[in-house]
């Protein structure tokens, strides 16, 4: 599916979902490149917020450049089907061979600021990151690999990880808003 059409068609949560799908559709017409990192100022990321097959845990990757538990995600790199991104960057970031899709639409729409930062030796300015999120599922039984050239760690945490003692406020906006989306999507019978 074309990546904008699955943009347009998401119905956002709230408030500020409906302004960033707005911005993030807006931009993306304007900016032909927004698929790629040749855009400096925003460009489109696809992540995904992994949970285990009983949706009370979610696998994090520990963030070298951020130095936090984070999901996991990157850059579409031209690449329009987007959650094959979210599933390619999920297998890469935790090792994990099997990744499942708790739905194939989008869990979550949200500009994201990312800081100026060193990456292989050359800086990055700080950009916007126009991230498109799905849920994934995988069973806490896989072999989990870090990749030491993005992360630290890769390791399973219980939704109650979740707060603000842990994460920034905007982080913990975020993971909450994806874990009530996978509760509610468990609790319907749906997975």
């Amino acid at each position: 599916m074309d990546f904008l059409n699955q943009i347009r068609d998401y119905i956002p949560l709230n408030e500020q979902e409906e302004s960033d799908k707005n911005i993030i559709l807006e931009y993306s017409y304007l900016c032909s490149d927004v698929l790629t990192r040749e855009n400096k100022v925003a460009h489109i990321t696809s992540s995904g917020f992994i949970v285990n097959s009983e949706i009370d845990k979610a696998l994090l990757i520990h963030h070298n450049i951020r130095d936090v538990w984070a999901w996991t995600g990157g850059h579409a790199d031209g690449d329009s089907d987007l959650l094959s991104v979210a599933v390619k960057e999920a297998r890469e970031e935790t090792g994990v061979g099997r990744i499942d899709v708790l739905s194939p639409e989008i869990a979550s729409l949200d500009i994201l600021t990312n800081e100026g930062h060193f990456k292989n030796g050359e800086y990055v300015s700080a950009h916007l990151h126009l991230s498109v999120a799905f849920i994934l599922v995988c069973n806490e039984n896989e072999k989990l690999v870090k990749k030491p050239d993005e992360n630290s760690g890769v390791k399973w945490f219980g939704f109650d990880f979740f707060n603000s003692d842990n994460f920034s406020d905007g982080d913990c906006y975020l993971y909450n808003k994806l874990i009530n989306k996978a509760v509610a999507f468990r609790d319907c019978g749906k997975y």
